[in-house]
């Protein structure tokens, strides 16, 4: 993983989604361009607390982790040629266990 220096602003974290699925769990191979955007993505780095109606907002998870995300949300970015997502906190659905 390429180290970046970059800082979310306040509400916002930045995902590297992870590879889609290319086989279903019945162990059909799906070709590369019927799969799905993933959903699903490690934390690089979090922004700051947010604060919304004067109440403070923290990050629903920290970096490294891995968090499930809204499937339309967030602004893909390419950075040093891999792609990106910077998410708001209220975009993450779930962390992985």
């Amino acid at each position: 993983m390429t180290k970046l220096n970059l800082r979310p602003s306040p509400g916002y974290i930045l995902i590297e989604p992870l590879e889609a699925e290319t086989k279903t769990s019945s162990g059909i191979y799906l070709p590369e361009n019927s799969s799905e955007k993933p959903q699903k993505g490690k934390i690089i780095a979090v922004g700051p607390s947010a604060f919304q109606d004067g109440q403070k907002i923290e990050s629903p998870a920290k970096i490294n982790e891995v968090v499930f995300y809204k499937k339309w949300g967030g602004n893909e970015v390419k950075i040093g040629g891999k792609d990106y997502l910077f998410v708001k906190f209220e975009d993450i659905l779930a962390t992985e266990a």
